[in-house]
């Protein structure tokens, strides 16, 4: 480690203690099964909020943001108006319903509104999957950050922040990472906040210099006409859609008290996310005009303060991102592996440990060790990947299965478990192989390249014309309690209340 590196090394020293120390409070907090899968559905709309901005904010937003915008210049600004965009969606069709489901998953909410262990399997399946390929890119993230800021090892970032997520987890469950993750939204806005404002007084002071070597800047997401008009519209679906289908945001609405308090705090993450993505661009904009080189999409975050400002200024500068950063892997981290592990807890190891009368908290517990350990394999054996694409890929996924899942489920009486399950297995067979496709590397050329780097387009079309069109097909097999779940669904606790 170099003397110049002391601050960013202090910075991220900080930030893991900080996230230790608070978590540690919800070790005296929990002490049911509640606590850890839900928080005992007591956690406030403004906290709630503060968190799920915590746990959204994650390395693509954080890093890979401002990676985009320095090697494809504005038309990236599709990535963060389409994650924001999502919890927009998401409040409209499915906040409020799916907390009064009462579910504490996914699955259990595919259970309860079909009637099928099937497709709970199904489920439970998917949840993994998204979440092991959503938190790979964290993991990867942090390997960056710390071989960037203090030439440490790729492998020392994944495996430090899987230990402090495997600890939090472990500790407290959804309470110690509610806390955490609300900590750490207000922690990231104020490491790029500062930094951003000093770095654009000082484009000001330079007389706003224009971008050197003269290069454009707006590029098509794509190589322009067709094929561009395709990638942009299958990654506004698949951002604006695959929000509601991440397990990790999803799980966040079964923790507020009742339905009106889960749009209240959908309300405010809208606030929060518009403020927060005022910024990654800003840092993608001022690397094109200080010459930062495509190579540094995912550091330019990292490095932009050491290239502007010079002396202590800059490494103070660069020790608070890489606060921020550290901050944003730790926290997605912690948000997906609560999801992952209330899924393997329930429906792997609990099952399995049966005999030995295992109890809910022990089975979370060590779910929440698998749960972090396998995408940490996963990083350290692809340390390559993109840290937005392969994000951006989990959208697609989610996109394809659970948006369709939860749209149909919670707004259509005739969806049955056949065609849930149908409509699974298709969209993920399709979004599945795109993301085979794409992380290996394989080419096909043309329009095959195309359609598998942004499958949305085609893969949740095709998942919603399996799901109504197998239903339709088995109409039979509508199970005979939905007219009741979903008059749950939509009926506001208000409206109970008054009922007596």
């Amino acid at each position: 480690m170099t003397l110049d590196a002391a601050p960013a090394i202090v910075a991220v020293t900080l930030v893991t203690l900080a996230t230790l120390t608070i978590g540690s409070f919800g070790l005296r907090l929990s002490r049911t099964t509640s606590d850890f899968f839900v928080a005992s559905r007591a956690v406030n709309p403004r906290l709630n909020a503060s968190a799920i901005g915590g746990e959204y904010l994650s390395a693509a937003s954080f890093l890979g943001i401002a990676g985009l915008v320095l090697t494809l210049g504005a038309e990236m600004l599709w990535y963060p108006i389409g994650w924001t965009a999502g919890y927009l969606v998401l409040l409209v069709l499915v906040a409020a319903p799916l907390r009064r489901s009462g579910a504490y998953t996914l699955p259990d909410f595919a259970e309860a509104r079909l009637a099928s262990r099937g497709v709970r399997a199904l489920c439970s399946m998917l949840v993994v999957a998204i979440g092991w390929l959503y938190l790979m890119p964290q993991l990867q993230g942090a390997g960056i950050t710390l071989h960037t800021i203090a030439e440490a090892p790729t492998w020392l970032g994944p495996v430090l922040v899987a230990a402090v997520v495997a600890a939090n987890v472990g500790s407290g469950g959804m309470r110690s990472v509610t806390l955490v993750q609300a900590f750490q939204y207000w922690l990231k806005l104020t490491a790029l906040l500062v930094p951003g404002m000093v770095l654009l007084a000082v484009w000001l002071g330079d007389g706003a210099p224009r971008a050197m070597g003269g290069g454009e800047w707006s590029l098509p997401i794509a190589d322009g006409g067709a094929s561009g008009l395709y990638t942009t519209y299958s990654l506004i679906l698949a951002t604006f859609l695959g929000t509601m289908g991440l397990p990790h945001v999803s799980v966040r609405f079964y923790t507020n008290p009742d339905g009106a308090a889960a749009r209240r705090t959908t309300v405010v993450v809208l606030g929060l996310l518009g403020a927060f993505y005022l910024f990654p661009p800003l840092f993608g904009a001022l690397g094109r005009v200080y010459g930062a080189g495509p190579l540094a999409a995912d550091t330019v975050v990292l490095e932009l303060p050491r290239l502007m400002v010079d002396g202590a200024l800059g490494e103070v500068l660069t020790g608070l991102v890489a606060a921020g950063a550290f901050a944003a892997f730790l926290s997605t981290s912690s948000g997906l592996a609560i999801a992952i592990a209330g899924v393997l807890s329930q429906d792997v190891i609990a099952p399995t440990l049966a005999a030995r009368r295992v109890s809910g908290v022990t089975a979370f517990r060590l779910a929440g060790v698998v749960a972090v350990a396998v995408p940490c394999l996963a990083a350290l054996a692809m340390p390559n990947v993109g840290v937005a694409r392969a994000v951006g890929l989990a959208f697609a996924v989610a996109a394809s299965t659970f948006c369709p899942l939860l749209l149909l489920g919670i707004w259509w009486r005739r969806l049955t478990a056949v065609g849930a399950a149908l409509g699974l297995l298709v969209g993920f067979a399709g979004s599945g192989t795109a993301v085979v496709w794409t992380l290996g590397g394989w080419s096909a050329g043309g329009w095959w390249d195309t359609l598998l780097a942004q499958p949305a387009a085609w893969s949740v079309p095709a998942a919603f014309a399996t799901m109504v069109g197998a239903s339709l097909l088995t109409a039979e097999h509508v199970p005979p309690h939905t007219n009741r779940l979903l008059v749950r669904l939509h009926t506001p606790e208000t409206v109970e209340l008054d009922r007596g």
